[in-house]
This record gives structure tokens, C-alpha cells and sequence, in this order.
């Protein structure tokens, strides 16, 4: 049997001891719903994170984009996020279907603080309510209704580190391989970089939606 790490921290108690004592505005930023600037700042959001949980109890992780006001407030309890088209995986509404439990990550452009919700989603299909999620022209054939159970603003040391929104760490797209050229170094399809390139480039410009 392997011998632990001897670096290793094997407790929460001896976790703590490496840090100082949590402030108590930290302590007491989680709330139960949505107040009005956890849902301005959602209705600003034109991207955000989804954290789903597959059957084998590994986590996933999915991007979302669109315009700000796409994710539409319902209540202070309750979140419509409408599924867009994508590669038809289908890994987060599948997850939330058996497994409800998500958390999300909200993020608006030029805004260093994030908002952070977690609660329980159902997946649901040819709902009234998933009009309001409409654009251009479209309305999406599913949607994630999110029960929020757990919500907070989160400060912007992360996103200042990192210079986010700055220009500190942009690079130029041609100082990493193409996404063709990394999808068939990885994949199998038989399909060269180049004619990859060009389905990206032709689903980037015609069918987002």
C-alpha cells in the first residue's frame, strides 16, 4: 500500500490552520434567493459557466454565451436558461435530467466581481416560458429551470489577477494551433485540419442559433 503524501492535507481542521479566520462579510455573503443585484447583474451576464455532474460522479463543465438578458429571471428563486444548439453531446442537460444538482458562474465584461448560484435544475420541453428565451427568431426547444438554493457575489481578485478584461495577457489567435489542428491531433474522424477549419468556421457564421 502506498505510504500518504507526507505534504498532504488530510483534514479540514489542519487545512484551517494554514489560513487566517474567514471575515465576517465572507461568512455572511451566501443567501437562499436572488436579490435585485444578483438579478441585474444576470440580466447583464452575456456569459456564464455550468457545472453539471455525470453518472459516474466525475463534474462537467460547460460554457455559455449569448446576449445579456438571455438567462431570464423568473422569481427570486428560480432561473430559465434556454439550450442553445451546440454539437448535440447534449453532457449538461443530460446530467441535470438524472442528476439535478448544477452550479452556475455568471460573468459581465469589464465587471471584476462574478456571481455565483447553485440549486437544483429540471430539464423541460415546449414550455410557454421558454418564448421569453427567444432570439432571432428562434425559440429553443428546451430550456434548464434552476431552483436556486445557494447564491453569492463573489469579489474580483481572480478576474483582477488575471487581467481579464485588460490586455495584459491577450495573445494573437495564430500563437496557438488552429482549433482544427488540435481537434485532429486528438480525434479520429479522418478529417484533416484544414477541412475541420472550414465546418468551424462555417457553423461559427451560420448556425449559432
Amino acid at each position: 500500500m502506498n505510504e500518504p503524501e507526507p505534504n498532504r492535507v488530510r483534514t479540514v481542521e489542519e487545512l484551517r490552520r494554514q489560513y487566517d479566520e474567514p471575515s465576517s462579510l465572507s461568512q455572511q455573503k451566501f443567501m437562499p434567493t436572488l436579490d435585485r443585484h444578483c438579478a441585474t447583474l444576470i440580466d447583464h451576464a452575456p456569459f456564464y459557466c455550468i457545472a453539471t455532474m455525470h453518472a459516474d460522479g466525475s463534474l462537467d463543465i460547460s460554457p455559455r454565451g449569448d446576449p445579456p438578458g438571455s438567462v431570464v429571471v423568473l422569481d427570486p428563486a428560480t432561473l430559465l436558461l434556454p439550450d442553445r444548439r451546440g454539437n448535440n453531446r447534449l453532457d449538461s442537460i443530460s446530467n441535470a435530467t438524472e442528476r439535478p444538482q448544477v452550479a452556475l458562474l455568471f460573468m459581465v465584461p469589464g465587471v471584476l466581481e462574478t456571481l455565483r448560484v447553485s440549486g437544483s435544475a429540471e430539464v423541460i420541453r415546449d414550455d410557454p416560458r421558454l418564448s421569453s428565451c427567444e432570439l432571432n427568431g428562434q425559440v429553443p426547444h428546451t430550456g434548464l429551470l434552476v431552483r436556486v438554493s445557494r447564491v453569492c457575489l463573489q469579489c474580483g481578485k481572480a478576474v483582477k489577477r488575471g487581467q481579464l478584461w485588460e490586455e495584459t495577457y491577450r495573445i494573437t489567435r495564430s500563437e496557438l494551433p488552429s482549433f482544427g489542428t488540435m481537434l485532429a491531433d486528438q480525434t479520429e474522424t479522418g478529417q484533416t485540419a484544414a477541412a475541420l477549419d472550414e465546418a468551424i468556421e462555417e457553423s461559427y457564421q451560420n448556425r449559432l442559433y
